[in-house]
């Protein structure tokens, strides 16, 4: 792909050998414009079953100091409301809406609230079970516990629900937490959600927030999200991820990684094997 472009390599580093075997590439793209390149190299990436981050060098040399996450499907390997829904016996409808919201095909506030409604009822003890036994996409934890220790500053924004993101913050060390409010009446779930909800527009103007907050530029953030709820906070942040994510979101991504590598996330930061087992 980059020898049909006239792109040279300038240089080849290698980051990790063993398990997961990462490479840095820097190339002088010439007169080519990096969108279009970008997309190439992602779409040979997944006929080849490699996974890719694409950046200039400029941003690569910033030193990110925020990473945020998405939780349904990137931090947890499932959609929470689809839980939600299988054990309020409305699991295909449910699932259904939720794949076309990822996809982009509807609105993510109106099939929210469409969801949340079909869970009228849902008692409370359901959520808690659900909440005790969550299942974390591999590695997880052990890249939160070593971005902790590196100093990175942590955020989730999801287009989930606080009973779930609480927890998550609590049991991994979260610095931020931000998702939707589910109204639970007499221990049930009412079928609303308090208050706004977090759709994609509503997730990058938090991001924005912390941001000043924390008194960073959008530079130094790496957000990491796998669906078209995520799209505006991936543009928005200084390296984009898309995790095992739909295509809407690779077309705008600066790369992206598969299930198998969460930990990759590390080495897109620029930090060598021997700086993580350190």
């Amino acid at each position: 792909v980059l020898a049909e472009r006239n792109v040279n390599i300038e240089r080849i580093k290698m980051l990790s050998r063993g398990e997961l075997i990462v490479m840095e590439m820097i190339i002088d793209i010439k007169a080519n414009d990096p969108n279009e390149l970008r997309r190439a190299l992602i779409k040979i990436a997944d006929e080849i079953a490699v996974d890719i981050i694409f950046q200039s060098e400029e941003k690569a040399k910033t030193r990110k100091k925020l990473i945020v996450f998405d939780m349904d499907s990137t931090l947890v390997d499932a959609e929470i409301i689809d839980e939600l829904a299988k054990a309020a016996g409305v699991e295909n409808v449910v699932k259904d809406i939720t794949a076309r919201g990822m996809r982009g095909e509807i609105d993510f506030k109106e099939a929210l609230k469409e969801r949340v409604k079909l869970l009228k009822g849902l008692p409370i003890e359901v959520l808690e079970e659900i909440r005790d036994n969550l299942v974390l996409t591999p590695g997880c934890e052990e890249l939160v516990r070593t971005l902790k220790a590196m100093g990175y500053k942590l955020a989730l924004i999801s287009g989930g629900f606080t009973f779930f993101t609480d927890a998550l913050k609590e049991r991994l060390g979260f610095d931020y937490a931000f998702a939707n409010k589910l109204v639970i009446k007499d221990g049930k779930l009412t079928g609303e959600i308090e208050g706004e909800i977090i759709d994609s527009k509503k997730k990058a103007e938090i991001l924005e927030e912390i941001a000043k907050k924390e008194n960073i530029s959008k530079d130094e953030i790496v957000a990491i999200g796998d669906g078209a709820n995520d799209r505006i906070m991936l543009e928005n942040a200084g390296l984009g991820i898309a995790f095992n994510a739909k295509e809407i979101l690779k077309k705008v991504a600066d790369g992206k990684l598969t299930k198998e590598n969460l930990m990759g996330i590390l080495y897109c930061l620029g930090h060598t094997k021997q700086e993580y087992k350190k």
